[in-house]
């Protein structure tokens, strides 16, 4: 399991860190619909992370429609409907085609270790807009299932800008990672009891590549920590309230929307 020797803040000391541990729903079968996607190979790890995505074209049937193409090259696990429905594109087990060149505490075949969803919304660049109740509230039982299968741990559970910074803006900062992290299906954002370490700027980038990002382009580094972790203020800058938040999220404990 990636993280558990060289990510010690991902395990709060006496408590059960997988996610959704603390689930309080009976699980039950989820309706899918099948729709298999040709794209896809084998593993060459474990499952270890999940990666959320959003689809970032104009409509759910041109999502899904490419992401069965062959000649598009690309794929997920799971495709996640604005009305809640769920779309099984690739067995679990295989390697599904969605994270691309992609790095995560560690890991530069993303692909191979983790599980791919891909949630409808016509992104940035078709009318970026929030994601319907309906449709998170479809999405959160399928996340909980899969980690708890899995054994994902929350600092695990990633979206597509946080593996491929330079690359990726999805799910993006309208994603309600907030509601997903009071289930302990993600971190939380740091709140309480803040600290403004002092860091230099070169400080920080090393805490956030400890954290699991790749720092090879700083400022796309720094953007995708921000659009996760503060969304209200997206302008690359390192500053104290940076600094403070990736501290608590590098301590056991970190305390805030739990």
């Amino acid at each position: 399991m990636v993280g558990h020797g060289r990510y010690p803040f991902d395990r709060p000391e006496g408590r059960d860190d997988r996610a959704g541990s603390d689930w309080p729903f009976p699980m039950t079968d989820m309706p899918m619909i099948e729709r298999p996607s040709p794209n896809f190979d084998e593993r060459a790890s474990p499952v270890s992370l999940l990666v959320l995505h959003y689809t970032g074209m104009p409509d759910a049937v041109s999502a899904l429609d490419w992401l069965a193409s062959p000649e598009s090259k690309v794929s997920a696990h799971y495709v996640v409907c604005e009305d809640g429905q769920i779309v099984r594109m690739v067995d679990e087990a295989k390697r599904a085609w969605h994270a691309g060149r992609s790095h995560w505490r560690g890991i530069n075949d993303v692909n191979s270790a983790s599980i791919g969803i891909e949630i409808v919304n016509p992104g940035h660049e078709w009318g970026y807009r929030p994601f319907p109740q309906a449709q998170i509230g479809a999405l959160i039982p399928l996340i909980h299932d899969i980690v708890q299968r899995h054994g994902i741990t929350r600092g695990n559970i990633v979206g597509h800008s946080d593996v491929a910074p330079a690359r990726k803006q999805d799910p993006g900062e309208l994603f309600p990672w907030g509601q997903l992290a009071r289930l302990r299906l993600a971190l939380p954002r740091p709140t309480r009891n803040l600290m403004d370490p002092l860091w230099t700027d070169s400080a920080f980038l090393l805490a956030l590549e400890r954290f699991g990002y790749d720092i090879a382009e700083p400022q796309a580094a720094v953007i995708a920590f921000q659009r996760r972790f503060r969304p209200e203020l997206i302008d690359g800058v390192i500053d104290g309230e940076c600094r403070a938040i990736l501290l608590a999220l590098l301590l056991p404990k970190p305390r805030g929307d739990e």
